[in-house]
């Protein structure tokens, strides 16, 4: 396994996150265990959550695991979210059970958490998605008394705007906070988004990138273009898209790597990324994320996907791509 530092942090995780939301859903406790056994056993040390997932069996679940010893919590980052009321909390919460950000919400939604975790702190407590209804001076005030408490390490942030981040983070200083350790945003061959604003704002603030949706929610994986199931990845699908994954699937075919382990492995070759989230129902699908730690890239490969998958901010000559910028330059004319 690699490991890197979470942006400018002194904080180590693995480039392989293990997502959870499967656990208590898709994958019953028996099997949940086993793979983040697997998991740990293949050194993947940092695993993510949310209090939403399961309704909290996700965090139960992982709780469970963390109690049969063996140094499983002492080896684990463990990230959790938080926004909207859950499980047997959501009627005890009553308006506040409305999704959400609030000073309220952290106290209580991260306790909650640490009972299902079943232990004391966390590494890295994320808010789930942005409030833009609610003062950063409640939130970070909230934050600043957990975190002297010792709850957790960390606070990290999941799809914010550039705009969000500079805010978020401007408010954490007032607070003599750190501000953001991370944000978890989608980002993969198919959404190229990020590299407009974000990617250059985490880059500014010292920040990490956790990417979600590292296979484009089942685009990349193959299946898309095979399944014509009511719910198939492709069914959706536009004319150009059907193009670039049909180009996509004779690269890979070329080079000899499943399509689902290829697209993981350009976000593994991104410097921009810290860590990829691999939300696995089975040991198999596991192993198909490890499996992308070993493919390597030449530079005319990676020439050639950005053919394919071209980024909003490219720059071409005829066929040719010659370079990337970043917003502002990349909404000129």
């Amino acid at each position: 396994m690699q490991y890197n530092k979470m942006g400018k942090s002194g904080l180590y995780v693995s480039r392989i996150c293990l997502g959870t939301m499967a656990f208590g859903r898709l994958a019953d406790e028996k099997e949940s265990f086993r793979i983040m056994d697997e998991a740990l056993d293949n050194g993947i040390t940092f695993f993510d959550s949310a209090n939403a997932y399961g309704g909290g069996k996700s965090e139960e679940i992982i709780g469970k695991w963390f109690a049969q010893g063996g140094g499983r919590r002492e080896k684990v980052v463990m990230c959790t979210k938080f926004n909207a009321a859950v499980g047997e909390t959501a009627e005890l919460d009553g308006a506040n059970n409305m999704r959400g950000l609030s000073g309220w919400k952290i106290r209580r939604h991260l306790d909650d958490s640490l009972r299902r975790l079943q232990t004391d702190h966390v590494e890295i407590y994320m808010m789930h998605r942005v409030d833009r209804s609610v003062k950063w001076t409640e939130l970070w005030s909230a934050f600043s008394a957990q975190y002297f408490q010792g709850k957790f390490d960390y606070v990290a942030s999941s799809a914010f705007s550039a705009t969000d981040l500079a805010e978020c983070n401007k408010v954490a200083h007032d607070f003599g906070m750190m501000g953001l350790i991370c944000d978890q945003h989608r980002y993969n061959l198919v959404t190229r988004q990020p590299e407009l604003e974000v990617i250059p704002a985490l880059r500014k603030h010292g920040m990490g990138l956790m990417c979600y949706s590292p296979v484009g929610g089942g685009h990349l994986s193959g299946k898309a273009m095979s399944d014509p199931g009511p719910r198939s990845a492709g069914r959706t699908l536009h004319d150009y898209q059907k193009e670039q994954l049909l180009k996509f699937k004779a690269f890979a075919e070329k080079k000899g790597v499943a399509e689902a382990i290829l697209a993981q492995a350009w976000l593994l070759h991104n410097p921009e990324v810290s860590s990829i989230l691999a939300g696995p129902r089975t040991i198999e699908m596991l192993h198909d994320t490890l499996a992308a730690l070993d493919v390597q890239f030449s530079d005319e490969e990676i020439l050639e996907l950005e053919t394919i998958f071209p980024s909003h901010g490219m720059c071409k000559m005829g066929d040719i791509v010659t370079g990337h910028v970043e917003a502002t330059d990349a909404y000129n004319w």
